[in-house]
This record gives structure tokens, sequence and C-alpha cells, in this order.
């Protein structure tokens, strides 16, 4: 080749290798819709903080519920509830040479209000999920996440300790929904009073084996501890207050199907703390009728099935496609307010070509009061010599809260999703009373 060719085809090259530079700063710009974060890169800074071990992690979700129709008190309003997260993911072994070790740190704060709690559902009795999922634990800064984790023999072994909650790691599931009953962990939501859901951290120990690449076993202990619930408790690291420990074991197969990935889980958890029974006393009899407390049992358990399933891709393209899942909790009936819950969702990720990163979800959910919970407050009333649903003194008769959501993701930038979406809740907080209501949501999600 002659030097002047060589010359021109050097100087191609560097023009292109200069566009592409060109392009992938003005990716990292604030607010570039290709950046991964809304700051953007700082300059390249964030990325150096990456490549040194820490990974700062800033983000937002903010939602909105309306109740359009329905619900208890039909007066037409609107709810907007959000989470500020702010923390670090710390990988130990490039910040201090710890072999196969990671840490990391995790602040929230929630704020604002819940359509669900006085509109949609009947003050006295409340609704059983939620049309906001983010609203609760209180309106306060939380430590969500404090621990250090280490892979041991070849990875094959993984020990986590610190501060953090059971759904990260067990009965773990995305959220891709507003609706509470599709959205995250769902054990924490009907598990009265034991398991505790994002934010809320407590002291625990999780143990995990890599039987093969698709198989694991884990196994983990949860400080029980009620007064963490307790506003102003967010930073609570102390023991004070315990009233037992969670114990959840769990079995994790990830095959392909069809080239496709899936996720299938089956777990058990048993709290030994003291629990009420939700209807009988110590002899026997029917606590409301006695007057006697109510009996108190040394445990409460549980299980749960999940599946989550690629059905297929989008012209070849497996970032696209249809996604089914499916959630199961089943929970102990003497002790246990809600004794089983089921749910079922379609997400199709990248409909149109011309959409390729939006996603169209639809979920169906059931939620069982526990029969025994029903018949405690039919008791209760007859025993307050009330039968009016009106009477300000009657205990609602909960059974079976059905929820429906259907909504649209639009993946606006990498950083910036906004979900519209549309709830039916049938019998709101189980109480057939309660008018059908139809929520109108509205999802942010954002990464800083």
């Amino acid at each position: 080749m002659k030097m002047k060719n060589k010359a021109r085809l050097i100087c191609q090259v560097s023009a292109a290798a200069a566009l592409v530079l060109a392009g992938n700063a003005m990716a990292d710009e604030a607010f570039s819709s290709d950046s991964k974060w809304m700051t953007g890169d700082w300059g390249g800074e964030r990325t150096k903080l990456i490549e040194q071990g820490i990974d700062i992690k800033m983000d937002y979700v903010g939602e909105v519920g309306a109740n359009l129709h329905g619900g208890f008190n039909d007066d037409k309003t609107a709810r907007y509830a959000d989470q500020f997260g702010l923390g670090a993911a710390l990988d130990l072994e490039k910040l201090f040479g710890w072999d196969n070790t990671q840490a990391k740190i995790q602040l929230t704060n929630r704020n604002g209000e819940n359509i669900s709690n006085d509109r949609i559902g009947d003050p006295r009795a409340g609704t059983l999920s939620s049309s906001q999922e983010v609203y609760g634990r209180g309106h306060m800064v939380r430590l969500t996440q404090l621990w250090i984790q280490h892979q041991f023999l070849d990875n094959k072994l993984d020990v986590k300790a610190g501060y953090f909650g059971e759904g990260e790691d067990f009965n773990t599931f995305p959220c891709e929904f507003q609706n509470l009953a599709f959205c995250g962990s769902q054990v924490g939501n009907w598990a009265t009073n034991i398991w505790y859901n994002w934010p809320v951290s407590q002291a625990a120990i999780r143990v995990k084996y890599h039987i093969n690449d698709e198989l694991y076993a884990q196994i983990g202990a949860y400080n029980q501890n009620t007064s963490q619930l307790e506003h102003g408790n967010g930073f609570k690291l102390s023991g004070s207050g315990t009233n037992g420990t969670v114990l959840p074991v769990e079995l994790v197969w990830s095959p392909k199907v069809n080239n496709l990935p899936g996720e299938y889980r089956v777990g058990y958890y048993k709290s030994t703390s003291d629990a009420d029974d939700v209807l009988k006393d110590d002899n026997g009899q029917n606590a409301a009728t006695t007057g006697n407390p109510y009996r108190v049992h040394d445990s409460k358990h549980g299980y749960w099935f999940v599946a989550q399933q690629q059905l297929t891709s989008h012209n070849g393209d497996a970032s696209r496609g249809l996604n089914i899942a499916a959630n199961a909790t089943f929970h102990d009936k003497d002790t246990n307010f809600i004794d089983n819950y089921q749910s079922l969702m379609f997400v199709y990720k990248g409909p149109f070509d011309a959409r390729p990163k939006d996603d169209v979800g639809i979920g169906f959910a059931r939620i069982h009061v526990n029969d025994d919970v029903k018949k405690n407050a039919e008791l209760t009333n007859a025993a307050n010599g009330v039968s009016e649903y009106d009477n300000p003194l009657f205990s609602p008769i909960r059974e079976t809260e059905y929820n429906y959501e259907i909504n649209y993701g639009f993946h606006v930038t990498n950083w910036l999703t906004v979900r519209p979406n549309l709830q039916y809740v049938t019998h709101p907080g189980g109480v057939d009373e309660v008018d059908n209501a139809l929520v109108a949501g509205l999802k942010i999600q954002s990464v800083f």
C-alpha cells in the first residue's frame, strides 16, 4: 500500500474514532437520552469511580393514583407518593484487594399519600393490596441496606451479612407494575408483621450454595424486630425489641427453555416469634365470644412459589418478546390474616419496532382472607350487638380481593421510564359492601 493511501486510511480511521468518541461524550452528558444516568457521567468521573470499585446509586420512584369510579368514597381526587434513594455499591476487591468481596449501603426516603387508604377501601378495613406500591413504612429516611458479601469455593458458596430485608434474596420479584399485588417480594405483603420488605432492613445473614450453573439453594436468618417499623427508628442497629427470628429457605432453578431465560423458586419460612391466634383462646373457644385473650402460638410459617419465563423472542431479538410470571404464597391459618394469594402477569418487552425498549403488561391477582378472620369479625359484631354495615362499630367482613392492572412503560430515555396504568379492584379490602373501583395510575422511575 502506498504511503498516500496509508495516510488517507489513517485519517479516515481517526475521523471515525473521533466521531465515536464524540458520540460517547454526548451520550454521557447530563440529560442525554443515551446516558445511563440523568446527571450524566460527570465528565467521566463517574466511570472512573466505577472502575475503582465505587458505583454511586441515586434513583427516584413517584406514583400517582386517582379514583375514577367506585370504591368506598367516590369523591374524585388524586394522591401522590414517592421514594428517593441514595447509596453506593462497592467492589472491595478493586478498593482494598479483598478477593470476591462486595458491599453496599443504601438510604431511602418515602413521602406522600395513598389513594387506597380512604378512597378505595373502607378506612375500618383498608384494602389488602395498594394501588401505589411505593407508599408505606413512614415519611422518614431509612437505612435500607448495609451489608458485605463474599464468595468462597470458586464462587460456589456465597455469604452475605449485615442489614437488609428478606425480599432482596428470597421470593424476589421485579417491580414492573404499580399495584402492590404485582410488585416485589409477595411473602412480605401477606405474612403479617414478620417479613419486612424494602425499605425496612433487619440484622441478617444469608448463605447461598450453587449446586450447578442453573440451580442453587439458600438459607437465611433475619432478626424480627417490630420496633424497626416505628417512626424515628430508620437507623436502629441495636437488637432491643427483638421478637424472634425469621428463617427462610429456598431452592432456585434458572433454566433456558428454547434458549430463553426462566427462573423458578420454591421456598418456606418460619418465624420463631410468638403469634396470636386469629380466632381461638387458650381453651379452644372463640375468643371474641368468651372475651379471653387469644391463644399464643410459639411460631408461624408459610411457603411460596414463583415462576418467571420468557416465552418468545421478537424477530430473533431475545431482549424483546413475551414474558409470563406467576406468584403464589400460602400462610399459617392459625395465626395469619391472609391465608393464600395468587397472581399471574404477562409482559411484552419491545412491542413496536419504533419503541424497542418499551413494554406493555397485564396482571391478575387474588388475595384471600383467612376464613377464621372472617368468623372472628362476625363473632365480634355479635358480641358488640351490631349488625348493620353503616354502624361505626361494625367490623367489616372481609373475604377475597381481586386486583387487575394494565400498563404501558414508555422508555423515554435510558434513565427515565414513565408507566401510565389502569387498575381495577374488585371487593376492595375483601369487603363485599364496598363498590368495585377503577383507579388511574402513573409511575415514574428515574436513575440520577
